[in-house]
């Protein structure tokens, strides 16, 4: 039996405010714990909540980014459940009536471009963490992140694949960066995901038993859980055995999901209005005002970067998943590089040191000056690609300029024919087996002879100027 796979996300967005959602607490990550906290926030008696107006802002602004309709009529209500970390015993939330909804998300598959929907964006507050390594016999509880504001994006189940879920996470995460409501840090639990995901056999219309999976860090972890639990169920299913509907915590050790607990339905957190913050309205010109003030967004730049710099839809697609990456590629292009080259030298050498060294866009050295420089000398002859490669390397550490270091390790390319033809002729004299191999017809030979030279002259050669005299002396 073929079986298909249904895939929907909620992503937990930490707004990019200063204080909390409903009290003035600071949003600072990393202080001491429980000093980010007052009465409001700890839900002592007698306490009301007031809430913040840019996080509201910041929840219109996403919800215009992500296509949604924005309500008209706003309320909050509470969501009831007893855990450690909520020190009010329910959480301030929006039920049936959130911010935004109807939305959606462009993501390229290998069918080509596919439309997720966006079912809702809600804004709620955030709970405490409980800390099970401070003490060896008990758990301890840091209330500092109870009350930082969240948005809520829940997504229709309309992915397919891990990979359709990657996908997703990665343009949703590029357009809250591009309008910078969040700075998506995963690793201080600025963006979270958790993935509802369930099998059908194929054809069947009715969707099967949803598991939802907790506990996931990165997107590539998403990725790995989704297709650990697709193959889960598919076995599981096989060999007759009954999907469970529960919540489970991806072992990302172990590579499985392990059981956590049965899955809640909206019913079991008893929600109700809640009583200490009255409905409003929002007015229509507030949301446009909004929405005039967007930046251009990921796939519009994309668009622009296809039509205006004649760059393919892959290398369109990879620039603009980073906002600091376009800016730098715009930049480059500006100082006077070649679009494509610029590109090349991006996503190759520059990537590449970038990883390896842990750097950011942020902290990077390298200038789109730089890489101008760099492509202007190769295209002029002055240095070679390989020399190019070897430049930017010591720009990445030095943050010199690349002209500078060709003068003074005396880089420059050498396309002098008379100084190459003397070497040439030399390594000639020195291989009559090679010339042997090559007037048998075997023209590859010729690769070996420009080998030698640019080793002998430490890779300074021109190599076009070495083919063509070599070409000449092997006739």
């Amino acid at each position: 039996m073929k079986f298909e796979t249904i895939i929907g996300l909620e992503v937990h967005v930490q707004l990019r405010t200063k204080s909390k959602i409903f009290c003035s607490c600071s949003t600072q990550f990393g202080n001491e714990p429980n000093t980010n906290t007052c009465p409001v926030c700890l839900g002592l008696p007698g306490t009301l909540p007031v809430l913040n107006e840019e996080a509201l802002a910041l929840g219109i602004k996403t919800g215009l980014a992500l296509e949604c309709n924005i309500a008209e009529r706003l309320k909050f209500d509470r969501k009831n459940y007893f855990y450690p970390d909520l020190p009010k015993a329910y959480q301030i939330t929006q039920f049936d009536m959130p911010v935004a909804a109807g939305g959606c998300i462009m993501i390229m598959t290998e069918e080509g471009e596919k439309r997720i929907g966006i079912t809702r964006a809600h804004l709620e507050e955030d709970a405490g963490k409980s800390v099970h390594d401070r003490t060896p016999d008990g758990t301890c509880v840091d209330y500092n992140r109870t009350g930082t504001p969240l948005l809520e994006i829940v997504s229709e189940p309309e992915m397919r694949s891990p990979e359709e879920a990657y996908a997703y996470l990665t343009n949703l995460k590029a357009i809250l960066e591009y309008i910078d409501v969040s700075d998506c840090n995963m690793e201080e639990g600025s963006l979270r995901c958790d993935a509802n995901v369930s099998i059908r056999p194929l054809g069947q219309e009715e969707f099967g038993t949803r598991v939802e999976i907790k506990n996931l860090n990165s997107f590539k972890m998403v990725q790995r859980a989704i297709a650990y639990e697709v193959k889960r169920q598919i076995e599981a299913t096989e060999d007759e055995e009954a999907i469970v509907q529960q919540t489970r915590l991806w072992n990302d050790a172990k590579q499985v999901t392990m059981p956590m607990r049965s899955k809640e339905e909206a019913h079991d957190y008893r929600y109700f209005p809640e009583p200490d913050l009255v409905p409003f309205t929002i007015s229509r010109e507030r949301v446009e005002a909004v929405r005039a003030a967007l930046p251009e967004l990921p796939q519009e730049k994309k668009a622009r970067f296809i039509k205006e710099y004649g760059l393919s839809e892959y290398d369109a697609s990879i620039l603009v998943q980073e906002q600091p990456m376009a800016v730098f590629f715009e930049a480059s292009v500006s100082a006077g590089a070649d679009a494509k080259q610029a590109v090349n030298w991006m996503q190759g050498e520059l990537l590449a040191l970038m990883k390896d060294s842990d750097v950011t866009w942020q902290t990077l050295k390298v200038t789109p000056v730089h890489i101008s420089e760099i492509i202007t000398m190769i295209s002029k002859g002055e240095i070679s690609q390989k020399i190019g490669k070897t430049v930017l390397a010591d720009v990445f550490i030095s943050a010199g300029s690349p002209q500078t270091i060709v003068e003074e390790k005396g880089l420059k390319q050498v396309s002098d024919t008379g100084e190459i033809k003397t070497i040439a002729e030399k390594i000639v004299a020195n291989n009559p087996q090679s010339v042997a191999d090559y007037k048998s017809g075997n023209v590859k030979a010729i690769s070996f002879f420009v080998g030698q030279l640019m080793k002998q002259t430490k890779g300074k050669a021109n190599p076009q100027v070495a083919n063509q005299i070599f070409s000449e002396l092997l006739k």
